[in-house]
C-alpha cells in the first residue's frame, strides 16, 4: 500500500474534482420528446486526489460511484463542474487541464493520462479479439511504435500482471475472471498514466483472486507510482488498499477522511451505519459489537429529499436537516463531514 507522507499530503493535486454534477434526463414523447426530469446521479462533488496516493471510494449500490468514477474520465459528459488534471508538458513544467473542456483530438490525447479498470472483467473485453489486439490497441490509436515494438511491449504488460506473453494470440474466453481483469489492467497501464479509476475491480472476482488482484495492483502503484480511485462496497478492503476513505450517499460526499481515522471515529450517521455491517473475524466482538439498522430504503435520485438527502432514514435528524443542505466541512484535520449535527 502506497503511504501518504505529511509532504505529499502538502503537495499539489494530482487532480481536482470541483463541484462535479452529473444529470441523466427522463424524456417522455413518441415524435418530440421533452425533458421531464433527471436522475441526479452526481449532484455536486468536490475531492482532491494526490500523487501515489489510493482515495477510496464507498457507498450502497446506486449512490453514484461508478457514475462519478466514469464522469471523471469522460466517459460521461459531465452537466456542471470540472474535472483538473495536473500534467507535466515537454519542458518539464505542470499545468492542470480541465477535462470537461476537452474534445476530440484534444480528449483523446489526454487519454494517456487517466485510464480505467472496469468492474466486469466479461462485459469489458471484446470477444472478437485476441489478448494482444486489446492491450496494443491504446498504442494503437495513439500511435506509439512499429507493430514490433507494440508486440514487445505486449508482452512485457502480459508478464508485469502475472500472465505468460505465449498468452498474446488467445481470446477473452479462453481465461478465468482474474485472469481477465489483468489483462484490463495491462490494457490501462499500456501507455503508462498517471491515474487509474478502479471501477469495483474485484467486486466480479472469487473471494480467493481478488487477494491477488489487489495485491497486483498495489505492486504497481509502487512500482509505477501510480494514483488510484478505488470504487468499492467491500469496506475492509477499501481500508486495507486506500490511504484515504471518501462516504457517498445519494449523489453526494457526505464524509471524507484519512483511512486509519474515519474507520476508528466515523462522524456521520451513515458512515457509522455501513460501519457497523462490517463483519468482525472475533465471535466475542462480532456478539457484542452494536449494529445500526437503518430504516426505510435510498430514496430516489431523481427526486431527492430537500435539505440533508439522509435525514429520511436518519435516527438524529432534527428540523434544520430538512430546511438546508449540510455543507461539507472540514471538522478536525484532514476529517470533513456534511452533517449540520456535528
Amino acid at each position: 500500500m502506497s503511504q501518504t507522507t505529511d509532504a505529499t499530503a502538502r503537495s499539489q493535486p494530482l487532480l481536482r474534482v470541483e463541484n462535479l454534477v452529473k444529470h441523466f434526463p427522463i424524456r417522455r414523447g413518441i415524435i418530440i420528446q421533452r425533458q421531464v426530469g433527471a436522475v441526479r446521479a452526481v449532484d455536486g462533488v468536490s475531492l482532491h486526489i494526490y500523487p501515489g496516493e489510493t482515495l477510496g471510494l464507498v457507498g450502497e449500490s446506486g449512490c453514484g460511484k461508478s457514475t462519478l468514477g466514469r464522469t471523471i474520465v469522460r466517459l460521461y459528459k459531465p452537466t456542471r463542474g470540472r474535472v483538473l488534471l495536473r500534467v507535466h508538458n515537454g519542458n518539464g513544467h505542470a499545468q492542470e487541464v480541465d477535462l470537461t473542456d476537452l474534445k476530440g483530438k484534444e480528449l483523446r490525447r489526454m487519454r494517456r493520462h487517466i485510464q480505467m479498470v472496469f468492474q466486469d472483467p466479461y462485459a469489458s473485453l471484446n470477444p472478437r479479439m485476441s489478448v494482444g489486439q486489446i492491450i496494443a490497441e491504446p498504442l494503437l490509436v495513439h500511435g506509439i511504435g512499429s507493430p514490433q515494438e507494440r508486440e514487445e511491449r505486449v508482452k512485457e504488460l502480459l508478464t508485469l500482471v502475472g500472465l505468460r506473453p505465449s498468452h498474446i494470440n488467445r481470446y477473452p474466453h479462453e481465461f478465468s475472471g482474474g485472469q481477465r481483469q489483468r489483462i484490463g489492467i495491462a490494457r490501462a497501464l499500456a501507455l503508462q498514466p498517471d491515474f487509474i479509476v478502479l471501477d469495483e475491480p474485484i467486486s466480479a472476482l472469487d473471494v480467493s483472486i481478488q487477494a491477488q488482484v489487489v495485491n497486483l495492483l498495489q505492486e504497481l502503484q509502487q512500482k509505477f507510482r501510480l494514483t488510484y480511485l478505488f470504487i468499492a462496497h467491500d469496506l475492509s478492503m477499501v481500508r486495507h488498499i486506500s490511504d484515504r476513505t471518501a462516504v457517498m450517499y445519494l449523489g453526494k460526499i457526505v464524509e471524507l477522511a484519512d483511512r486509519d481515522e474515519l474507520y476508528q471515529h466515523p462522524l456521520h450517521p451513515y458512515t457509522k451505519a455501513l460501519l457497523s455491517a462490517v463483519p468482525v473475524p472475533d465471535p466475542k466482538k462480532e456478539r457484542e459489537k452494536q449494529r445500526e439498522i437503518l430504516q426505510g430504503d435510498v430514496p430516489s435520485p431523481v427526486n431527492p429529499p430537500s435539505g440533508c438527502r439522509f435525514r429520511t432514514r436518519c435516527p438524529l435528524a432534527e428540523a434544520v436537516c430538512a430546511e438546508r443542505e449540510p455543507e461539507l466541512r472540514e471538522v478536525a484535520p484532514r476529517h470533513w463531514v456534511a452533517c449540520h449535527l456535528i
